[in-house]
């Protein structure tokens, strides 16, 4: 990163078998089965990176700068020898790849490109991450997390054969360290119609940082949704980055205009009391105490931190690099996006939707689009109703699902209802201490 960056909360027995009979109870029409959630995401579900992969990189990473003066500072052999090594990996595993040359305080740097083929050319998406480190050590954290992750990624990539809609690109930067040399030398350098096809760059600068924080960019609306629903789903709370806010390799991105969001666990600044009740970590101490220091070596790596970022990682290619991440529509959409508070183990509660304007029944892919905040997902009972009273069970309460929220597209075959009519969404609570509210839906035909 450049200098200067800115338990389970009850028993399982709390879902009693009394209330689970009242809930199945409640409703008086059938209650069919539903599809399984999420419908477009199952098939292209991005994989778990192994984090001992992750760091088995990192160990290379550390070797190659032992060997190498202590570093891999731009310039220096360890540099040069560290991108042959992420090279070496990614032409095995069947990319493209490109050495880009530059020039920086008199010496020659060198960003690595990365292609996966296929996807549509026309929309790319890339994931990059800064490959030097300050001469004054291995940079392990600082960005050997980065780029192991991202290596990984590709790796995964690879393995599974994935065919995404869009193009897949990964980079590892030269000279970031020296002011953002590398990664503002390929955006410079890229004709205007080849930027114009940049969909989205996503950037990962220090994110095992051994007091961690989880750290968001809030560039682009969308990229910063993906990153939160991820965590939101691990019941990990995430802030916006400020520490390093434009000072890593998506600002030359962003500054021509190219969407960009990343992650980020924090460097130099002092984690607060409130952010160590949250996250775990020590109050007072910064986030990495060897930030830019020769201490920053494989010993200074929090691998949760680095497990999570490296899954959220993958989990945002694999979602960005999809079309919209659903399947094709005809285009009608209904969507309800009142607020309807869910009483904490009381009555069920709805929100409907009034569907008009199509003809015969509902598809047998009806697609439903939940988002329900709720601080233990695992309290809800949801159905959908369709306007004959026929219920449609899309999720079963469970004492052992802990998370929050409940965002996700549920596939029901509705093909024997009429398509018009109001349709609702039904939600119950059936277990104490846990409160929430059904934030919007919609009914994709």
């Amino acid at each position: 990163m450049r200098p200067n960056r800115f338990a389970l909360r009850r028993s399982a027995a709390a879902v009693t078998a009394v209330a689970l009979a009242a809930v199945l109870g409640a409703a008086a029409p059938a209650v069919h089965a539903a599809g399984t959630a999420p419908s477009a995401a199952a098939a292209a579900a991005a994989p778990d990176i192994p984090v001992a992969n992750v760091k088995a990189h990192l160990t290379q990473l550390q070797s190659i700068a032992t060997a190498n003066g202590g570093n891999r500072g731009h310039g220096r052999p360890g540099y040069k020898a560290s991108v042959d090594y992420v090279k070496a990996k990614l032409d095995a595993a069947g990319y493209t790849t490109t050495l880009q040359q530059f020039t920086a305080s008199g010496a020659v740097g060198y960003n690595l490109i990365a292609d996966w083929p296929g996807g549509d050319p026309d929309q790319v998406l890339m994931a990059g991450a800064h490959l030097d480190s300050v001469s004054s050590g291995a940079g392990i954290n600082d960005n050997g997390s980065g780029s192991a992750a991202v290596l990984e990624t590709a790796l995964a990539v690879s393995r599974a054969q994935y065919q995404p809609d869009k193009h897949l690109r990964f980079a590892w930067w030269g000279a970031e360290e020296l002011g953002l040399i590398g990664s503002r030398h390929y955006v410079n350098n890229l004709p205007t119609t080849e930027r114009s096809r940049l969909s989205g760059y996503l950037n990962f600068d220090m994110i095992g940082s051994p007091n961690a924080g989880y750290f968001v960019y809030d560039d682009d609306p969308v990229i910063e949704k993906t990153f939160k629903d991820y965590f939101a789903g691990l019941s990990v709370p995430t802030e916006i980055e400020t520490e390093g806010d434009g000072r890593s390799d998506h600002a030359p991105f962003k500054n021509v205009g190219v969407p960009v969001g990343g992650l980020f666990t924090g460097a130099g600044y002092t984690k607060s009391a409130a952010q160590a009740q949250k996250w775990g970590g020590t109050a007072g101490q910064a986030f990495d105490r060897c930030y830019h220091s020769s201490c920053d070596t494989t010993s200074n790596i929090n691998d949760t931190a680095l497990d999570r970022n490296s899954d959220a990682a993958a989990h945002a290619i694999w979602t960005l690099s999809a079309d919209a991440g659903e399947p094709p529509t005809d285009g009608d959409v209904f969507t309800n996006t009142a607020d309807v508070a869910i009483p904490d183990a009381g009555a069920a509660v709805t929100s409907p939707i009034a569907v008009t304007g199509r003809t015969g029944n509902a598809p047998s892919a009806l697609r439903v689009g939940v988002d329900i905040k709720h601080t233990w997902r695992g309290d809800l009972v949801v159905d959908l109703v369709a306007p004959d009273g026929s219920a449609y069970r899309l999720k079963n309460s469970s004492s052992g699902d802990s998370a929050d929220n409940v965002i996700t597209t549920y596939t029901v075959n509705a093909s024997g209802e009429a398509a018009n009519g109001t349709w609702r969404l039904r939600v119950q609570d059936v277990a104490r201490q846990d409160t929430g509210y059904v934030d919007s839906w919609k009914l994709t035909f």
